[in-house]
């Protein structure tokens, strides 16, 4: 069975992706987070890995190429019997527009914003919420949306200022890659749509009921704007991933909301009426320690890591095993007595490995295991994301994020570490980062 290889989206804005150079040849034996290519955007120029082992065949696209975003490049098959390049797909029709909502003529021009690609093997996102409503203003790095992925939930920024033109899916929706899913115009709209409606500006509060029943309790909140759904058809509870996973780590169940009427998607701001719908036994579990997180961000250049990589390339005739690597600085900023016996999981692309005691090996041969990670490593360079703040997870996570600068997220319940381990984890790792070879002296 062959394993599809797509041009991932690296930004909101990106429509195509430049192939700068192909790391392996048609026929190459490749393995699970071996360099693929480079793929080069408006926005940076980073490697993309392999999602599966097998053999690289039927490629479809050049060095040099600028491939729009879900188009497949090569496959990754089961044996070399393939090997020859597939040739280029037929050209296709012209693509028909996005669908225009119900009422509306055309789709307002501007910026087209399209569902990126999370991971190498996505095909879809399902669109959690949307964080602007139709006619806001929005900068770059403000959250447009939240797309949920079978791997993963996070946060995407809107890539583009301006002023939101068209929101052209609605949340609970599954968006295939690469499809226009919102437009953001340099000057404010006069009649911004949104898929479903055509005027867009957000409804004001309904007025309070005059003689509400002194039994019935007060709904917290109502609609805050057209984004407001009710349950989608296929019955998934709409949330952010970090309410999803704050009421998980409470015990707290989010359909009390659904039942008591609570309009979705679900935010942080609904965490207090969920504790109040919840039973006395799930509200103890709310004074559990994880509840109360830790969150440590640390700030470092890329250079050290990037000059390291390519230092190990040089050495070893070889790409480096990015993710062993990685996890074997992290675990070496453990301390000894950390390190003897951990399991670091790194999370790259959606694909995540793990590695058993990375300390105890040379660097970036660590044996993989199935074993419970003791610590989580998301490695999120080259991505739009600037930052995380989602939470404690069943291990202490380091998130790695950015481009020319990086940024380095420590998030911990207190039941994991006490505040003094935190701070020597993020401080060990980030001077690593800073300067690897520290690592093996």
């Amino acid at each position: 069975m062959s394993h599809d290889v797509i041009m991932p989206a690296l930004g909101m804005a990106q429509e195509t992706g430049l192939i700068v150079a192909w790391l392996k040849a048609p026929g190459d034996a490749v393995k699970t987070g071996d360099p693929l290519m480079e793929v080069e955007t408006d926005k940076a120029t980073m490697e993309v890995e392999a999602q599966a082992d097998g053999y690289l065949t039927g490629i479809r696209a050049q060095a040099g190429e600028n491939v729009p975003v879900g188009e497949v490049v090569a496959q990754i098959s089961e044996s070399q019997e393939e090997t020859a390049q597939a040739p280029a797909p037929p050209p296709e029709a012209d693509a028909e527009a996005p669908p225009a909502p119900e009422g509306a003529t055309e789709i307002p021009e501007g910026a087209q914003i399209i569902m990126p690609a999370l991971g190498m093997a996505q095909d879809t996102g399902h669109l959690t919420a949307w964080h602007k409503a139709p006619g806001d203003a929005v900068s770059a790095e403000d959250i447009l949306l939240e797309v949920e992925t079978d791997k993963s939930a996070v946060e995407v920024p809107a890539g583009q200022s301006g002023y939101i033109a068209a929101l052209l899916a609605e949340p609970g929706e599954d968006v295939p890659v690469g499809n226009v899913i919102a437009v953001i115009s340099t000057q404010k709209p006069d009649a911004p749509l949104m898929r479903g409606a055509t005027a867009a500006p957000a409804p004001k509060p309904k007025a309070a009921s005059p003689s509400p029943a002194p039994d019935a309790p007060a709904k917290a909140r109502e609609p805050a704007s057209a984004t407001s759904t009710q349950p989608s058809p296929q019955g998934r509870i709409l949330a952010s991933p970090k309410m999803r996973h704050q009421a998980k780590l409470e015990g707290l169940d989010l359909a009390r909301l659904v039942e008591a009427g609570v309009p979705q998607p679900y935010h942080m701001a609904d965490l207090e009426q969920l504790r109040s719908l919840a039973d006395p036994a799930p509200r103890a579990a709310a004074t559990h320690p994880q509840a109360a997180a830790l969150h440590l961000s640390a700030e470092l250049p890329a250079d050290g890591l990037r000059d390291f990589l390519s230092w190990i390339e040089t050495e070893t005739g070889a790409p480096p095993e990015i993710p062993a690597v990685l996890a074997g600085l992290a675990a070496g900023a453990l301390g000894p007595d950390g390190a003897s016996g951990s399991v670091v999981a790194v999370e790259r692309f959606g694909h995540s490995r793990r590695f058993a005691r990375p300390a105890l090996h040379p660097l970036g041969h660590a044996p993989e295991t199935d074993d419970a990670p003791t610590l989580i490593l998301r490695d999120l360079r080259g991505t739009a994301l600037t930052g995380l703040h989602l939470g404690a997870d069943d291990a202490p996570v380091l998130s790695l994020t950015g481009r020319s600068s990086l940024t380095l997220t420590l998030e911990a319940g207190r039941a994991q570490m006490t505040p003094a381990a935190a701070l020597d984890l993020i401080t060990g790792f980030a001077a690593r980062l800073e300067m690897p070879l520290r690592h093996l002296l």
